[in-house]
């Protein structure tokens, strides 16, 4: 599961510094605050990338998902995108344990 949460959170990341970029140029926000929003975003991106093992994670990052589908009021096109990744992030977490029952069925029985 790990793997590929990891993978849609980095995939993440370049679309929220993208919306940013975005938003500094289209919306009457301040260059600092759209940062300081996208920054964090990001940063929560890479830190939760690397801590998916620890309880609480994966609640984290549906909360970052709904929070990418909000942000769509600044950026339109991040319901879409919001959408595309929570529907990401849904499949790595329901078939990435998937995954991982089915490799520890597998090892059980190797060492069996």
């Amino acid at each position: 599961m790990r793997t590929l949460c990891a993978s849609t959170l980095i995939g993440e990341f370049f679309v929220i510094g993208f919306a940013g970029l975005v938003a500094m140029r289209t919306s009457d926000l301040s260059a600092g605050l759209v940062w300081t929003v996208s920054g964090t975003a990001m940063v929560l991106c890479l830190a939760l990338a690397g801590v998916l093992s620890r309880p609480g994670a994966v609640g984290t990052g549906w909360a970052l998902q709904v929070a990418l589908i909000a942000s769509g009021v600044v950026v339109p096109m991040m319901f879409f995108l919001g959408a595309v990744f929570a529907g990401l992030w849904w499949a790595s977490v329901h078939y990435g344990r998937k995954i991982d029952e089915a490799k520890a069925r597998h090892a059980a029985s190797a060492a069996v």
